[in-house]
């Protein structure tokens, strides 16, 4: 089982056990509207161009709506457990490792770490860790876009003299981040509170970096 398979199915047992009214790191979203989210983006590709462009997040919200409506939120996820339909792009070979791996990995993070007793990181596998490490040298950039200062991404989950680093942006000041891949990744998305790492650099860069809106 790959890791995009795997984190589906964690993430829909972790569904279950805190039901549709949960708190997620997704703002205003409980787990019934993450759930609804998920099944229009490998289901609905109308109401998915609300995700990927801001001026259609009316539409995306109507077509949650609607979701939520349908189904039960236990039938929602047994669906969204099932994978995709064989009409989806989602089921082409070959689509799911690239354009599920980290969608998955990040909203199972997004309810295990939400509300007052959120769970700590994960250990997950070396060769995990690798993969998001070369998913974040192809988005740093674009994760990083916003943000107003240099940002340079440093691993520390390796044992060698010199860490393996990322310049996601130049600046003339730099902050470095510092932590495993999958924490990084977690920072890059938006979820910056919640990530398990260490920002070096000037005060003001700091500052210039946390008001960055670093949502893509």
């Amino acid at each position: 089982m790959t890791f995009a398979k795997s984190e589906r199915a964690a993430l829909c047992d972790l569904f279950d056990v805190r039901g549709p009214a949960a708190p997620t790191l997704c703002e205003g979203w409980l787990t019934h509207d993450l759930a609804a989210h998920l099944w229009i983006r490998e289901t609905d590709p109308i109401g998915a161009s609300g995700i990927v462009a801001k001026p259609l997040s009316g539409l995306l919200d109507r077509r949650m709506a609607g979701v939520k409506q349908r189904w039960e939120f236990s039938e929602l996820v047994d669906r969204i457990r099932n994978g995709p339909g064989r009409f989806s792009v989602f089921a082409l070979p070959g689509v799911d490792e690239p354009a599920n791996t980290t969608e998955f990995f990040i909203h199972h993070e997004d309810v295990r770490r939400a509300g007052d007793e959120p769970l700590p990181p994960r250990e997950l596998a070396t060769e995990v860790e690798d993969w998001i490490w070369k998913r974040l040298k192809l988005m740093a950039r674009a994760f990083f876009r916003r943000a107003q200062v240099g940002v340079v991404l440093e691993r520390s989950d390796q044992t060698g003299e010199e860490p393996e680093t990322i310049r996601a942006v130049s600046g003339a000041s730099i902050v470095t981040i510092i932590g495993k891949p999958s924490e990084l990744l977690l920072f890059a998305s938006g979820r910056v509170t919640a990530a398990d790492v260490r920002l070096v650099g000037e005060p003001e860069a700091l500052d210039l970096l946390h008001s960055a809106d670093l949502r893509i």
